[in-house]
């Protein structure tokens, strides 16, 4: 069957949205797709957005009120559904699937999820929840589309610019088991917004952006925080688009501005002699999102009415309630979200204790000026360039006043220079399946492309050789094999002296990336390198198989890299005295 769309899905740590455009448009302007969900038990409506949340009924539950037009009966249930019940059974509501597929310190493919749910309730892995959103919006289209089933079309699934290759492999894994076809393409959620921004502008962006200008795309959304920097170059006469810079997987966003507001309202329930109970506690949670974004919208009022049902004996069947304000909403957010600061400062990073409770990293300074310091620190060239331009994406920033302290907190930096927005008729929520419908268009009719490749620079650790010391383990060298910005569809022989492969026995192979050391060249060998410059990504543990033919448990071997055309990884060990060569995964496997 012959694709007639172009998809683009944005699988968001809060929200999920997928857009499509005819491959016989002749404009890439993709539309949002209405998804059919759950909003109650047993009523069904479309809406534009699918919350990233799932819920797992229990055993003794009639699983038949969770009936959609496509599935009778379903063992679990995603979307607006499930996030409502967050705020009942948040035990069942699995949240932040996305965030988990980048933390290394945990099997991402075991049942985790919910993190702190009692040991009888049953658990989802982080791979799992993906794949059943995935799943939920494929089925969504397919019932709409029968004549186009999703598995035939060209479909662009967007991830964070920070997702390191294992999360990456790990998101394109549950998009296959999702039913989206296998050749889908894994597309930077910033690069998503800027296409978007470029389908909204064509044929005419060229005369908003010329050669030289950088572009800082600030992407605030309801769980994370992404950043990028983007280069306007020329070659052979033509403008093109080069990504220059990618920032660390930050968990801030949203979330985090509703939790605030709900302490915040919390504390004014305490003075009116309210105790809130658990179950109160998340209600007001979701209360606060939804007073926060009815406050803060263009046209939104000056108060809003937050009520919480009653639980004590004096409140049953009533409600608590109190008034927040505009004014008092947005100051809050402005002043921990997005304070003023200089270019110089950075985010705090002092624990207030030894002890920690397992779980997901949040960021512990919400101060996202001062993350964009960091990152334009880290990625500051010789002499600094500032960026010319921002681009904002994220539902964060449909509220103007948070654009405009970033904006005046950026000409304060650049006082010569100072940054300037680019516009765009793009809802921010739903930019990035727009942008990834769009680039997925191009495959077809081209256009311009994003130059970027990697996103960082890949290592192998290995043992050095000489004289053990009792005690002391062997230093650890890291060779790079994939440098920053491979590019799509290409491989590489990494130039290097023979290392010892260990076969036929399990070992531990380690993996190391950076997002900074962006000069390093495939054979680049490291020695020693600084606290911030290397991260540990994925180790492997596995068996090697030794071919019969092998006599030796420890042969030399060169490298090989490849970045394939949907952007994942392939690291091959490739023999230097036979024809034998050996795949190691850049994801997570349970050696069992």
């Amino acid at each position: 069957m012959t694709a007639r769309y172009a998809i683009g899905i944005d699988l968001g740590t809060t929200n999920s949205v997928m857009a499509a455009v005819p491959l016989d448009s002749e404009s890439g302007i993709g539309q949002v797709v209405p998804i059919p969900q759950l909003v109650a038990a047993m009523t069904t409506e479309n809406r534009t957005e699918l919350p990233s949340f799932a819920f797992l009924p229990a055993v003794t539950e009639d699983r038949s009120i969770y009936a959609l037009p496509w599935e009778s009966e379903m063992g679990y249930c995603v979307g607006e559904i499930a996030r409502l019940q967050s705020a009942i059974a948040p035990e069942r509501t699995v949240g932040s699937a996305k965030s988990w597929l980048a933390f290394h310190h945990v099997d991402r493919q075991q049942p985790l999820l919910p993190w702190d749910a009692p040991d009888e309730i049953e658990k989802i892995s982080p791979v799992t929840a993906s794949t059943h959103y995935l799943q939920h919006l494929r089925q969504a289209w397919d019932h709409d589309h029968p004549d186009a089933p999703l598995r035939e079309q060209i479909v662009g699934l967007t991830v964070p610019a920070s997702f390191d290759a294992s999360a990456r492999e790990l998101t394109r894994e549950a998009a296959i088991a999702a039913g989206l076809p296998e050749q889908v393409t894994l597309l930077e959620e910033p690069q998503a917004a800027v296409y978007a921004w470029l389908a909204d502008q064509e044929p005419h962006w060229r005369k908003t952006l010329g050669v030289g200008d950088r572009l800082l795309v600030c992407d605030v959304g309801g769980g994370t925080t992404d950043l990028s920097l983007i280069e306007v170059v020329e070659r052979e006469g033509e403008l093109h688009l080069e990504r220059l810079a990618v920032g660390n997987h930050l968990l801030v966003g949203g979330d985090n501005m509703d939790l605030l507001l709900a302490h915040e309202a919390a504390a004014r329930f305490e003075q009116q002699g309210v105790s809130l109970d658990p179950w109160q506690s998340v209600s007001l949670w979701h209360a606060c999102r939804r007073a926060k974004e009815t406050l803060l919208q263009p046209s939104g009022p000056e108060s809003y009415s937050l009520s919480i049902l009653g639980r004590g004996t004096k409140l049953i069947g009533g409600t608590v309630s109190l008034e927040m304000r505009r004014d008092d909403v947005q100051r809050s957010i402005l002043d921990g979200f997005f304070p003023p600061c200089s270019l110089l400062d950075r985010p705090q990073a002092q624990r207030q204790s030894g002890f920690l409770e397992l779980g997901l990293p949040y960021e512990l300074d919400t101060a996202i000026t001062k993350h964009v310091a960091r990152f334009l620190g880290d990625h500051a060239t010789s002499p600094p360039r500032p960026p010319t331009h921002v681009l904002f994406n994220g539902g964060v920033f449909r509220s103007t006043a948070f654009q405009r302290r970033i904006l005046e907190t950026l000409a304060a930096w650049f006082p010569e220079q100072p940054p300037v927005t680019l516009d765009s008729s793009v809802h921010l929520d739903h930019s990035v399946a727009r942008g990834a419908a769009y680039c997925a268009w191009t495959q077809t009719h081209g256009g311009v492309r994003i130059r970027g490749g990697t996103a960082r620079s890949y290592y192998v650790g290995f043992e050095s050789t000489g004289l053990a010391v009792p005690g002391a383990s062997r230093p650890l060298h890291a060779l790079c094999v994939v440098p920053f910005g491979m590019e799509e569809g290409t491989s590489i022989d990494v130039p290097s002296r023979e290392i010892g492969l260990l076969l036929g026995e399990s070992a531990r192979f380690r993996f190391f990336s950076s997002s900074v050391r962006q000069q390093d060249a495939p054979g680049k060998l490291l020695t020693r390198w600084g606290p911030n410059e290397l991260e540990e990504t994925d180790s492997l543990e596995t068996m090697l198989t030794r071919p019969a033919e092998c006599t030796e448990q420890i042969v030399p071997i060169r490298f090989q890299a490849r970045v394939t055309e949907i952007g994942t990884l392939e690291l091959w060990c490739v023999s230097t005295i036979a024809t034998q060569r050996w795949k190691l995964e850049f994801s997570v496997r349970d050696p069992a």
